[in-house]
């Protein structure tokens, strides 16, 4: 059992670097990673990966981020639980953005909404057109919310 765990994780790990080689990172050493929700095809967020992050989110199967607030690597859903699941990660054509499709577990947004997309031109204004299902201080335990 050891070795097929073993085998699976060197495939985990290959399939990270073949996506690092074809990841164009900007100079900051980041590139946009467009999540969305596998079963609806829901655009969940938009967060930055630098390798570190592509890395971790290939070999664990867990979304990883890199924070440009603050200056780390963060797990999605580390803080409230609300974890995304990969089921794929897919490089676009100019290598330049990264897509994950993956299982969200509660809601996406810090907000406490489903997805980060909340907001839209609605009557000559911008509109909240996505409830909040999760009051933000539930999820990081104060009334500002968190950004995890």
């Amino acid at each position: 059992m050891a070795e097929k765990h073993d085998s699976d994780q060197a495939t985990r790990q290959a399939a990270a670097e073949a996506a690092l080689a074809e990841i164009r990172f900007d100079d900051k050493g980041l590139v946009p990673a467009i999540a969305q929700e596998a079963q609806t095809g829901e655009v969940l967020m938009l967060a930055w990966m630098n390798c570190d992050a592509v890395i971790a989110t290939i070999t664990t199967g867990e979304a990883h981020y890199w924070s440009r607030s603050r200056d780390k690597l963060w797990r999605k859903g580390e803080s409230s639980g609300q974890v995304q699941t990969l089921r794929d990660f897919r490089v676009d054509c100019d290598g330049d953005t990264v897509l994950l499709t993956v299982d969200q577990t509660g809601v996406a947004c810090h907000t406490g909404r489903h997805t980060c997309f909340f907001r839209a031109p609605r009557g000559g204004r911008l509109a909240e057109i996505v409830p909040v299902a999760v009051a933000p201080e539930k999820l990081y335990g104060s009334k500002n919310g968190g950004k995890d």
